[in-house]
């Protein structure tokens, strides 16, 4: 049976209570954080922190003496493996932006990364070893409609053009509010789930005609 030598840690908070004179909230935490005198510095060992490998070595008593091995992720320290995939959550979140922003599809490798990301992630919740194998990436979305609140401010204008019931009203009178609320009502409203059903069979039929044709040419 080998032996490993195992650096664990804890953080333990120090805290100190001090008086700050300042104009603002603001300003006397920023005194607190700059001030570097803790003579009066206690410690709160109930707040301490879990813990966590720091180090780990193969054979008896050989902390630092020789190459250390890596510490399966579980084991490490909850906060920083958290914060550690913030960033990356955040590197994400910000590409996905750019395509929703330039109203284009996400790449599928974006997406791939992003099933074995949101796979880590719950991982790390669950204190569990990051997973081992990349992750089946979700299948890509298409959008068939779009409704563009530009769009419809200018239905209103058509609308109001030839609807005699709604003479005295011009078509600035609408406020951009009540399109936005408007435009929110039917988009959880509406059904098209006819629409997207007719679509889908549609393209069902378009890709076992292309699967036909690439089998079977002639």
């Amino acid at each position: 049976m080998p032996d490993f030598t195992i650096e664990s840690t804890y953080h333990l908070p120090v805290f100190r209570h001090r008086t700050y004179a300042a104009d603002t909230l603001e300003a006397a935490c920023r005194a607190a954080v700059d001030d570097d005198n803790w003579d009066l510095a206690e410690k709160d060992y109930d707040s301490s922190g879990e813990v966590h490998i720091t180090g780990v070595w193969e054979g008896a008593h050989s902390a630092y003496t020789g190459p250390s091995v890596p510490v399966p992720s579980q084991f490490d320290e909850a906060v920083q493996r958290r914060a550690r995939h913030f960033e990356i959550l955040l590197g994400l979140l910000k590409i996905f932006f750019d395509d929703a922003h330039a109203a284009r599809p996400p790449s599928l490798d974006w997406l791939a990364r992003s099933a074995w990301e949101i796979a880590r992630g719950e991982a790390i919740l669950g204190n569990a070893p990051d997973p081992n194998k990349p992750v089946e990436p979700p299948k890509a979305n298409h959008i068939l409609a779009r409704l563009q609140e530009e769009q419809v401010r200018n239905a209103i204008a058509a609308v109001l053009d030839v609807d005699d019931n709604f003479r005295a009203l011009s078509p600035a009178a609408v406020t951009d509010d009540e399109i936005h609320t408007a435009c929110l009502t039917i988009a959880t409203t509406m059904d098209v789930s006819d629409v997207v059903g007719n679509a889908e069979f549609q393209a069902a039929l378009a890709a076992i005609r292309a699967a036909h044709q690439r089998l079977h040419p002639d």
